[in-house]
């Protein structure tokens, strides 16, 4: 398939779908962004996006402005549909993935779906979930199957840095159909500029995606676990790392808080929900991980000996710094449970105006330090590095660095 300008319709603006509507866009696209939530069509229509992420406002208001981006209150005709839709866990005490949202945007897609066009699947999901979705639109569309493209094409970015690793990342392609494959990699080479575009089944694709975020998790586990026995042990974890990466073929991540965000505390789960006999180390690891804000909360209450009269502070409440999202984020699970044990647990998070997250109250850092008995240095937001905000921290009598990613600023 020649290179062309494409009319493309994107299914869902959130974290993913919105920075690759601009990018498309930029690229030369004419690209409608469609999302269900009205307050976020009208946000966007009205020239604002309503995320954090560096560099996005600028991008989007310039294609905005030039009518290369239009945002629209229905899914419209088009010859392309990128779904970006989120996959939680369904409700109950097993972990699985929710996949109403990819159905939901399916049978959008069925009722606008012509013969010859493209469908690509952006949302992690679980393996075989492209096969379902193509047999979904076939249905809902009255189309066979031979008659329109699907593909999957997992995004594979780093908040804070969406924007750039869009077109210097490779992209892994995925479809049963060699001419589905082709189209999508001709589509995704118009704006991967660095990055290579490589062609696979779509199963292979979809666990590529999952094995990716799987071994971040289980190294995470490892270096959590370690600071645990270190702590048995009466020792630095942070020095016994150093010492350790000296080795030319070790290197150890730095232990903190937990794991969060919508890819890594997740993604793993849909392996286990798959593959419940064979996936017991990627199980025991997400354990590990999800029990790390249990094991801090009980180093706190260690602290503080049961004193539930305390005030205690949480210093960044996202999942990771300099960013806004807050989907699974361990300061958040840490600052239920100690609410939960009778503590008054406020939070400081900079990068959102609101007022309360999940029912904790958010305050100022200069609120945070005047008030709280105990002070937790949970991220390594920029505005907690700078030179006044140090000096608050550190006039503070009790703070704990757990699960700062930079220790040495405030030590």
């Amino acid at each position: 398939m020649e290179s062309q300008k494409r009319e493309i319709s994107v299914v869902g603006l959130g974290y993913i779908g919105l920075p690759t509507a601009v990018v498309l866009a930029q690229a030369g696209h004419h690209v409608k962004g469609y999302d269900v939530k009205k307050e976020v069509r009208e946000r966007l229509a009205g020239g604002h996006i309503h995320i954090v992420e560096n560099q996005l406002q600028e991008a989007f208001s310039a294609v905005h402005q030039s009518g290369a981006l239009t945002i629209t209150d229905t899914l419209e005709t088009s010859n392309v549909y990128i779904l970006c839709v989120p996959t939680p866990f369904l409700d109950g005490e097993e972990k699985r993935a929710d996949l109403s949202y990819v159905q939901s945007a399916g049978k959008l897609v069925a009722g606008v779906l012509k013969e010859g066009d493209l469908v690509i699947l952006e949302s992690t999901v679980p393996p075989y979930t492209t096969q379902m979705l193509t047999k979904l639109l076939a249905e809902e569309s009255g189309l066979r199957t031979d008659q329109f493209y699907t593909a999957h094409c997992p995004e594979r970015v780093l908040p804070g840095r969406i924007l750039y690793e869009l077109e210097h990342n490779d992209r892994i392609i995925g479809s049963q159909d060699p001419v589905a494959a082709a189209m999508t990699k001709d589509l995704y080479e118009s704006f991967v500029k660095e990055g290579t575009c490589l062609v696979c089944d779509d199963v292979t694709a979809e666990m590529c995606k999952l094995v990716e975020n799987t071994y971040r998790d289980i190294n995470i586990a490892f270096a959590n676990q370690l600071s645990e026995i270190c702590d048995t042990a009466g020792i630095s974890v942070h020095r016994l790392i150093s010492l350790a990466n000296r080795h030319p073929r070790v290197n150890i991540l730095t232990p903190g808080l937990g794991v969060g965000g919508h890819c890594l505390a997740v993604d793993p789960w849909f392996l286990v929900e798959r593959f419940k006999e064979e996936a017991s180390l990627i199980r025991e690891a997400r354990v590990i991980n999800d029990n790390k804000p249990l094991w801090v909360m009980n180093k706190i209450e260690e602290a503080l000996e049961g004193d539930t009269s305390k005030t205690i502070a949480i210093l960044g409440m996202a999942y990771k710094p300099d960013i806004d999202d807050m989907r699974e984020s361990p300061s958040l699970h840490l600052a239920h449970a100690l609410k939960e044990k009778g503590y008054t647990v406020i939070g400081c998070e900079p990068n959102t105006d609101a007022k309360e997250l999940e029912g904790i109250a958010l305050s100022s850092l200069q609120t945070c330090v005047e008030t709280a008995d105990y002070l937790v240095i949970a991220l390594a937001h920029r505005p907690f590095l700078r030179a006044s905000a140090r000096e608050q921290i550190l006039a503070h009598p009790h703070f704990d660095c757990i699960g700062y990613e930079q220790m040495e600023a405030v030590e």
